[in-house]
């Protein structure tokens, strides 16, 4: 993919609005951890490697910052007897490269730390990415601000690069499971949009074709956000991987009349057992699939397996705006005064899963046992 989901100008991080897409193509730039929390809560950035990413490059910015904030330098002469200063002795211009201090940036990152956290509750990357630089932070926690904030620019940087290299050893694997000429049906959007590059379900179906497999894709429309439709269709679209459009309900059908050879999903968190929860939806098509005989494989970098939790039933499941579900953007199709739901994410229970993809190899029927074996 040669567009850049994420990437770092001038001392800012850029991120596609992917909101608008695929109508208009814009960069967004950010300069503090609220302002890249709001970007992920937003969704102008979504998909669990690209929000790990984000928030990483967030705490940088936030630590950039404030090392940067200049810190009043009290006069040089005490106060006149009537409470004024001395003439010309009021506060000095701030010198250059001063902060806030030791306590006060420590307390100014901690917040940001907490701002990011909370910008979206199901994406375990998210919380993944955000232990990592707390953990560099903590290492060098006697350094000066302003080498901190360094440190952790090259932490997310890291990161960024690191994500690419796992959707491409992951592609790699995944490519191995599909037949030259295989008809893959995909969910939501798991593509280079959702990941720092490549992507982890649209990264297998690269990885295909560039090993020369010839590969069709089944692009679900994804309600209620459509990344199926405004996304997955586009990337591929780009680069002339065939791919048919269908909405949710459709799939059963497509699956009936022997027209999906596969599935292939992306994951926003994997629990102990290997329950996946995903993007609301999934766990019908896996069903769908278990009933036609059809494998179902979901793509995931480790970070997105939380050994933490023992099954899907404690996952935390983001209950997003009623306004996605009455309709799209400015346009409401819904009767007024209807209760409506929106849970964004449902799980897939793990007897379901053919095989989870990871950068260390394929795990066929995923279990506990099996999982933590690929950590040790």
């Amino acid at each position: 993919m040669k567009i850049e989901t994420l990437r770092w100008t001038h001392n800012k991080l850029e991120m596609i609005d992917q909101r608008i897409l695929p109508a208009s193509f814009e960069y967004l730039s950010y300069d503090s951890a609220a302002a890249v929390a709001e970007g992920i809560r937003s969704m102008v950035v979504r998909g669990a490697p690209a929000i790990g990413v984000a928030a990483a490059y967030g705490v940088a910015l936030e630590a950039l910052r404030l090392s940067a904030i200049p810190k009043p330098i009290p006069p040089l002469a005490p106060p006149l007897k009537g409470g004024g200063p001395v003439a010309g002795a009021a506060l000095l211009p701030p010198r250059q490269g001063e902060g806030w201090g030791r306590d006060g940036f420590n307390a100014g990152l901690e917040n940001g730390f907490t701002v990011l956290a909370a910008s979206r509750p199901t994406a375990v990357n998210l919380f993944w990415a955000l232990q990592r630089m707390r953990k560099v932070w903590e290492s060098i926690a006697t350094q000066s601000p302003q080498q901190i904030a360094q440190r952790l620019l090259a932490e997310a940087h890291e990161i960024h690069a690191e994500d690419i290299r796992i959707n491409r050893a992951m592609g790699a694997f995944g490519a191995e499971l599909l037949e030259d000429g295989a008809r893959v049906l995909t969910h939501c959007n798991a593509g280079a949009l959702a990941t720092a590059g490549w992507g982890t379900a649209l990264g297998v179906f690269r990885s295909a074709v560039e090993a020369g497999k010839k590969i069709s894709v089944i692009a679900d429309e994804t309600r209620p956000f459509l990344q199926g439709a405004r996304l997955t269709a586009w990337e591929m679209v780009q680069e002339n991987i065939p791919v048919t459009l269908i909405t949710d309900n459709m799939a059963g059908y497509m699956m009936a009349q022997g027209e999906v050879d596969a599935v292939v999903v992306g994951t926003d968190r994997v629990a102990a057992n290997g329950d996946v929860a995903n993007k609301i939806g999934t766990y019908m098509v896996a069903v769908l699939a278990r009933r036609h005989n059809i494998p179902f494989y979901v793509a995931c970098p480790l970070s997105t397996i939380d050994m933490s939790i023992a099954s899907g039933k404690e996952i935390p499941i983001e209950e997003r705006s009623v306004d996605e579900v009455k309709g799209f953007r400015d346009y409401h199709w819904a009767a007024e005064g209807v209760r409506i739901r929106n849970p964004a994410f449902d799980v897939t229970p793990a007897e379901l899963v053919t095989g989870l993809i990871t950068e260390r190899g394929v795990v066929i029927q995923p279990n506990l046992e099996k999982l933590r074996r690929l950590f040790s």
